[in-house]
């Protein structure tokens, strides 16, 4: 006991809790994988992340993996974080998310870890971006409300001769084979209106996917 007292800071007073308190703080790490420390910590990577910052996400996740979280929980949430914050604004990122998680099953730790800390830097730096998260819901919201709704005749099979009476797949345009590779046909029921979920932003890969579909907005137009 007397050797452990010798190691803690000189105070000048008997025992000084508060730095007591701190010097504990600094040596053994605060971390309980069933408390609230352990929400605390994800939380913190996951938002380090958000805000592109990989040297806080990258002391995030050595705080977790050092207070002896598993290396597996994390790779997880890096994948949802891939889909959720990064979505097509980067769509390598949900490959390296994954590829985190194989290597860390292969090697395990302590070797393992680096590609889970290789992930956590190639997801910071990448461009973010919700368009698909939000337009997912938005959809949602949508067949909620118009479930019952069949899809447009000529966009269904018709396998026998009645549902070809019905005009099942009739004038259905094979839009690989047109001059624009798009025919600009309409997907949506016949009794609801055209919808937009998906509204991409000018980060990253997505900056292409909005001025193709300005495209084909556009193609659209003139073929109605």
């Amino acid at each position: 006991m007397a050797e452990q007292l010798q190691a803690l800071p000189d105070t000048g007073t008997t025992l000084d809790t508060t730095a007591l308190a701190h010097y504990i703080q600094q040596r053994a790490p605060l971390y309980d994988k069933a408390q609230e420390s352990h929400y605390n910590l994800i939380s913190a990577l996951h938002k380090s992340m958000r805000g592109s910052d990989p040297d806080a996400a990258l002391y995030w996740l050595a705080r977790m993996l050092d207070g002896g979280e598993d290396p597996l929980y994390v790779a997880r949430r890096l994948v949802r974080f891939a889909n959720e914050d990064i979505g097509i604004a980067d769509p390598h990122a949900i490959q390296q998310a994954l590829a985190a998680w194989d290597v860390y099953e292969r090697l395990g730790s302590p070797e393992g870890e680096l590609s889970i800390a290789q992930a956590v830097v190639y997801l910071a730096t990448a461009p973010k971006s919700i368009a698909v998260y939000r337009g997912f819901n938005a959809a949602h919201r949508s067949a909620r409300r118009t479930g019952s709704l069949m899809p447009p005749a000529h966009v269904l099979n018709a396998p026998t001769r009645l549902m070809k009476v019905l005009g099942y797949g009739k004038d259905y345009q094979y839009d690989p084979d047109t001059t624009d590779g798009f025919s600009g046909a309409a997907y949506f029921p016949d009794a609801m209106d055209r919808e937009i979920y998906y509204k991409p932003t000018r980060n990253g890969y997505e900056a292409q996917i909005t001025e193709r579909l300005r495209r084909w907005t556009a193609l659209r137009a003139r073929e109605h």
